[in-house]
């Protein structure tokens, strides 16, 4: 159902929304990927912050209320990236533990990892530092082609 996804630019915050489907997780990791290229990250970290999206996206899926969507907030700022990841769960669910897997995975791929709940709202998010040399000039909209 592509009349469900949507995207919005607001300052240097990117929101990008797709049902909660296992199908769909490719555009969360493309657009993740393609926002760290335009901010000049190294193929590595680009990879490292597309799998660490990929696997909070996973850890959230399992949790996500029926006809659910992710919620995935891009959010620039000089020195940092941040990529928040955000569904409806069901009802008693927790997200994972910090000393799981999974959990261990998303800390060492990012600088910081985090999660937010507020009632049946969860939230993921993950933070990496950005390459020095862009932090004085790039913002969302120089990221996605804006002007």
């Amino acid at each position: 159902m592509i009349q469900r996804a949507s995207t919005a630019l607001v300052d240097d915050v990117v929101d990008v929304t797709v049902p909660a489907d296992g199908g769909w997780l490719g555009i969360l990791r493309t657009a993740t990927a393609g926002m760290a290229a335009r901010l000049g990250f190294p193929g590595d970290k680009i990879e490292d912050l597309r799998i660490a999206v990929d696997e909070a996206c996973a850890m959230l899926l399992v949790l996500t209320q029926p006809n659910g969507d992710l919620h995935c907030r891009f959010e620039i700022s000089v020195e940092v990236l941040t990529v928040a990841i955000s569904a409806r769960i069901r009802p008693g669910s927790r997200l994972p533990d910090p000393s799981s897997f999974g959990w261990r995975v998303l800390s060492g791929l990012t600088s910081q990892a985090w999660t937010e709940q507020e009632g049946d709202m969860a939230t993921i998010r993950l933070a990496c530092e950005r390459p020095v040399s862009n932090q004085d000039t790039s913002s969302a909209k120089d990221a996605i082609g804006g002007r």
